[in-house]
């Protein structure tokens, strides 16, 4: 018995209270057989339609445009066909048919093949070669037709008619990966088309994973003793003074605190007072290299691509040589911003190929942080510049190049390395700042190895 008079649709309206689902969007806090009538009509009309959408992109998949119009086209010729008694167009009805029906017989069955993909170095330098192998078996007892493959290269698509193979039978076809320009280039995955003569249908099997590969930006081996700047500045004394270090620099009265291995025991023997070592901090050097995305900086690709191998050239000598390195680019401000975005981006250091890696996918913008507020950002998030090479072509002026060395602290070295093929390679200083000029890769050595004998 039910207490305090409460009736079974009551309590269900109460528990549906607060519920937003499906069956309260369309018939509410309601029950009874009317409301579970219509939830089911709904239910089972919502998953008819889930399955003739996955049909019909199935089939929107296979069958191309001149099928569809043959197929549309097939029926209304039937029946005008018939209604006019127009023979020709009876006939016309009969061969779309027949079409129809062969085209259908060539989607039936599976190539029973086996197909690689196999890319020989997953990272190569721009404009070197590299190739691409389709690999095709037979694995079955009898002979197989041959079949058409396809491989999706970048934008491009690789075409491969493989023969007809006998037992065991393999196929191996190369095809040439583009190279040309710096990136990330997406090969495959492979796939068999299966398609008849004229064209109506178009099945496509996908038989391998795609794979990747890393165009690298050109660099070059700069040695060691060509970074004149870090050498200088490696090891070198600074006016902090510290407890301990290498560099001595005067001794002084013992303090609680003080290790006892840094007593002088002669000057304490002479004085009668514990005297203790003092020492000048010396300088681990932290390399940054800072490279502006903005295409206001650069006035053609060539120069901006000769930008991204100079960043690349530094880092990769920095990485080698053990160093404290940091390598940030410029970021981009989304199109729709109310302000500028005011970041860099920094590039992975860990090892020489993680920086290529990154280097392969950076890009020139518009709206891309300029050189100037790339060396503010650089100089406000990275402590303990003690290097700072910035990385720009001819578009940025003396004058911006002179605001982005103030960004940094005092006793910061700031070299700016502009790309300009148009101009003649050299150097030259004014006050913090170094400027050099580059028309070539090759003269980033030449220039360094100049600045550090000068």
């Amino acid at each position: 018995m039910l207490q305090g008079g409460a009736r079974p649709d009551q309590s269900s309206s109460a528990s549906a209270e607060g519920l937003s689902n499906a069956r309260t969007k369309i018939v509410g806090t309601r029950t009874g057989i009317l409301a579970d009538a219509i939830v089911a009509v709904v239910r089972a009309s919502t998953e008819v339609r889930a399955r003739l959408v996955h049909v019909a992109t199935r089939v929107g998949a296979i069958v191309t445009p001149l099928g569809w119009a043959l197929g549309i086209s097939t029926p209304i010729a039937f029946v005008f066909g018939y209604l006019l008694n127009w023979i020709e167009l009876v006939a016309f009805a009969w061969a779309c048919l027949l079409l129809i029906l062969i085209a259908v017989i060539y989607l039936i069955g599976r190539n029973p093949l086996s197909i690689e993909l196999s890319v020989a170095h997953s990272r190569v330098v721009v404009g070197d070669g590299a190739i691409g192998e389709v690999i095709v078996t037979n694995p079955r007892p009898r002979r197989v037709l041959g079949a058409s493959v396809e491989v999706p290269v970048g934008k491009g698509v690789a075409a491969v008619v493989t023969p007809s193979l006998r037992r065991d039978g393999r196929f191996v076809h190369e095809f040439p990966l583009p190279t040309a320009h710096r990136g990330i280039v997406e090969i495959g995955p492979v796939r068999t088309i299966r398609a008849d003569p004229i064209g109506l249908v178009r099945r496509e099997l996908i038989w391998t994973e795609s794979t990747e590969l890393f165009v690298h930006p050109r660099t070059i081996a700069i040695p060691s003793t060509s970074t004149g700047f870090v050498h200088d500045l490696e090891g070198s004394a600074t006016r902090d003074l510290t407890n301990s270090d290498v560099s001595f620099h005067a001794l002084r009265e013992y303090q609680p605190g003080d290790e006892r291995r840094y007593i002088h025991w002669k000057s304490t023997a002479k004085t009668g007072t514990y005297m203790v070592r003092q020492f000048e901090e010396t300088r681990r050097s932290h390399i940054v290299i800072a490279q502006s995305l903005a295409r206001s900086d650069y006035a053609t690709d060539a120069e901006f691509e000769m930008g991204v191998s100079v960043t690349g050239s530094l880092g990769v000598r920095a990485i080698r040589d053990a160093r404290n390195i940091s390598v940030v680019v410029s970021e981009t401000t989304p199109d729709f911003a109310k302000r500028k975005v005011l970041e860099v981006r920094p590039l992975s250091t860990l090892t020489r190929t993680r920086l290529l890696d990154d280097l392969s996918v950076v890009e020139s913008s518009d709206t891309a942080l300029a050189i100037t507020d790339v060396a503010r950002v650089a100089a406000e998030q990275i402590a303990g510049i003690s290097v700072a090479f910035l990385v720009c072509g001819s578009g940025a002026t003396p004058s911006e190049l002179r605001s982005a060395s103030t960004k940094f602290p005092v006793g910061v070295e700031v070299v700016a390395i502009v790309c300009d093929p148009e101009s003649i390679p050299g150097l030259r200083r004014v006050a913090g700042l170094s400027v050099l000029t580059i028309g070539y890769l090759e003269d980033l050595q030449r220039s360094l190895a100049r600045s550090a004998a000068a």
